[in-house]
């Protein structure tokens, strides 16, 4: 017998959409991944999920995400999906050479942001490096800070930091933002904005916490260091949709592509959290998005048996 709703994804999105689905009586099945828990994993403090006034760190919110959707009867297993054949039902989803079939599929497996792969950059993730300002941008109170990019995404990242920071320095890689003209401009005419144009970062110094950044100024090929306390990377985020390439409809990013609900291009299939959403990126818009998709999945489901 096939599943009547298999999940693929375990951030905030995927199991919401496993405890709403576990309590319409659908035993979920989820797979949950190797890197099981989304973003959030890679998160310290979270402060702006509600019911935590006093903070809780990223993995354990995510700890008891996942008990509440295992107390309710999802079933777990903690592999990466290989391959997929959404053609026909019911679907087809491979865990290496395991098959397992489902009636309906709910697509989770958010996005990851895009680093710089340098020195240092790894051991400070959560401790003065990210990807995320409205997530972390309150840690950085009256402290001088980086952000990294020349996009809107970049220009967004630095105008919302300066209602903590002290200073945003914000380096950019080329001598022009790639930035849309209004956004740049706001940017550069905050007075609490610097931009150091034509320059890499070649290392994020600091043992427990960030003190600085090693940068290269790619015209001169010089090498200096500029203090700061945190930096933040806003060079993009890259949907983690490879393996649904030419199973469902995507845009040029690959990013999901969902009507007003979660239903994607497939009859069948649902799409929640940041494998859908490149504007919010929040783990309470996802989980949202995972109460719809639940939601969206059950309604289907009885539309096709009555």
């Amino acid at each position: 017998m096939p599943e009547k709703v298999l999940i693929i994804g375990s951030g905030p999105a995927g199991i919401t959409a496993a405890i709403y689905a576990a309590r319409a009586d659908l035993d979920p099945l989820m797979i949950e991944g190797f890197q099981r828990g989304g973003q959030l994993m890679l998160t310290t403090d979270v402060e702006n999920y509600p019911g935590f006034p006093d903070g809780i760190m990223g993995p354990e919110l995510m700890e008891q995400f996942r008990k509440q959707a295992e107390r309710f009867g999802t079933r777990i297993i903690s592999s990466d999906v290989t391959r997929v054949d959404f053609s026909s039902r019911p679907f087809k989803v491979w865990v290496d050479e395991d098959l397992y079939e489902s009636d309906s599929i709910i697509i989770s497996t958010g996005a990851s942001a895009r680093w710089l792969d340098v020195p240092g950059e790894e051991k400070l993730r959560g401790y003065g490096v990210s990807a995320c300002a409205t997530c972390d941008g309150f840690f950085f109170r009256d402290k001088e800070i980086a952000v990294v990019g020349g996009g809107d995404s970049a220009m967004e990242e630095a105008l919302f930091l300066t209602k903590f920071a002290s200073k945003v320095t914000i380096i950019h890689r080329r001598d022009e933002f790639r930035a849309s003209k209004i956004m740049a401009n706001r940017a550069l005419e905050h007075p609490k904005i610097e931009v150091i144009w034509n320059t890499v970062v070649e290392e994020i110094l600091g043992d427990t916490g960030v003190t600085g950044l090693r940068l290269r100024d790619r015209v001169k090929d010089s090498v200096s260091e500029l203090p700061v306390e945190g930096v933040f990377m806003a060079i993009g985020h890259d949907p983690n949709t490879a393996v649904f390439a030419g199973q469902v409809e995507t845009d040029e990013a690959g990013y999901i592509l969902t009507g007003d609900n979660s239903v994607t291009s497939v009859d069948g299939v649902f799409a929640a959290g940041d494998v859908v959403d490149k504007v919010y990126r929040q783990a309470i818009t996802a989980a949202g998005m995972g109460c719809r998709a639940a939601i969206d999945a059950e309604r289907w489901l009885e539309s096709q048996h009555g």
